[in-house]
């Protein structure tokens, strides 16, 4: 690995740290467009098995972050990320046998939903007095399930996904529920990773790589986003156009595999 790589690798990862720390969530979604057009990395499922390791990792650090701040509910946490890692892995398992240009178009596809929902602003509070009944948990394993296919699937943190699947199946303030997310973020990368991993499709190096520059990336988010914070709506809309116009580039790069 060149020296141009290494550090193209790591500031990938700061970048990816950097808006996660700053407006939490959504930089997971750029790790392998990052691998693949800025690092230079020509296989697409490596790229999705290597930023899944980054992820999953990156995840749980923020989680010991949140954990002492008192945002994190843990039995829905737990709950939430052993049902949603058996759809991880399955949809890992999807992903691999597809082909790498169509898997690349299906994710571009998602991504210009996802930066569409960035600009639905994000309400605070939560209806703290809903039962914890069958209708909950229910409702919580269905969430769990369809976020950990996505997961898997794309190779992605799926925070975007979890923590709306989690304000509507238990209630719970966003502040709370971005917290909760972050085991299922970690875990679901983790099964996608070794999914990805078992098949040799993870470059351990460049996972390691983008795990550093991401921790350096997010302490300089975190710190960023205490002075900024009247300013969030607006840093969220500016990177949710970011991710429309990466979403764009790789429908247009891929869109000729729909005719192979």
């Amino acid at each position: 690995m060149t020296v141009a790589t290494v550090i193209l690798t790591m500031a990938s990862g700061a970048i990816v740290g950097l808006t996660l720390g700053l407006i939490g969530g959504g930089g997971s979604i750029l790790a392998t467009p990052l691998l693949l057009y800025v690092v230079g990395i020509h296989s697409p499922h490596v790229a999705i098995g290597t930023s899944a390791v980054a992820v999953s990792a990156n995840a749980y650090a923020n989680l010991v972050a949140h954990w002492r701040r008192g945002t994190v509910w843990w039995r829905c946490a737990a709950v939430f990320a052993l049902i949603g890692t058996a759809g991880a892995l399955v949809g890992a398992s999807l992903g691999v046998l597809l082909d790498g240009r169509r898997l690349l178009l299906i994710f571009g596809i998602v991504m210009l939903v996802v930066g569409a929902l960035m600009f639905r602003p994000r309400s605070e509070t939560g209806d703290m007095s809903r039962p914890v009944d069958l209708r909950m948990c229910l409702a919580t394993g269905s969430a769990a399930v369809i976020a950990g296919l996505a997961s898997g699937f794309f190779g992605i943190g799926g925070g975007f996904l979890i923590v709306p699947a989690l304000i509507f199946a238990t209630g719970m303030p966003t502040m709370s529920a971005v917290g909760s997310s972050l085991l299922a973020v970690g875990t679901f990368g983790l099964a996608t990773a070794l999914s990805y991993a078992s098949a040799g499709l993870v470059d351990w190096s460049l996972a390691g790589g983008l795990i550093l520059g991401g921790v350096v990336g997010g302490s300089v988010g975190v710190a960023l986003a205490a002075r900024l914070s009247t300013r969030k709506a607006a840093l969220g809309r500016i990177f949710a156009v970011l991710v429309i116009v990466v979403a764009i580039y790789m429908i247009l790069r891929n869109l000729d595999s729909l005719v192979r």
